[in-house]
């Protein structure tokens, strides 16, 4: 049981749409990501994603709406909801869903990543 300071967690992230792992519980991860522009379009079969932005602005789209989380919000995207998050410059987000989840959907891109490194 230790503390976790997330501004020097942000501190060593460099890469844009790379999450990284800070905490586990009840198989459930915590992520740190920094984000900016235009994300693919998704969706996660069986998880639902948490999205809560620490700085910056994000924009959730839909097909059939757009939502807009500013710092200090959260929003929850349920299993099977197509989305793409749209980020301002310098936006930081923190992530918590099933460790199991893969960050595009399975969806084939240069920003995926397949195993989130912790730090």
């Amino acid at each position: 049981m230790k503390t976790i300071d997330l501004n020097e967690k942000y501190a060593l992230i460099n890469a844009q749409w790379t999450p990284h792992v800070v905490a586990e519980l009840n198989g459930q991860q915590v992520k740190l990501a920094k984000i900016e522009g235009e994300f693919v379009w998704h969706a996660h079969d069986d998880e639902d994603e948490m999205f809560y932005v620490v700085q910056g602005a994000l924009e959730m789209r839909f097909r059939d709406s757009v939502q807009h989380v500013g710092p200090g919000q959260i929003i929850v995207v349920p299993a099977g909801v197509e989305h793409c998050p749209v980020a301002a410059p310098d936006t930081w987000i923190m992530l918590v869903e099933p460790a199991s989840t893969d960050h595009t959907g399975g969806v084939d891109t240069p920003l995926r990543v397949d195993r989130c490194e912790r730090i």
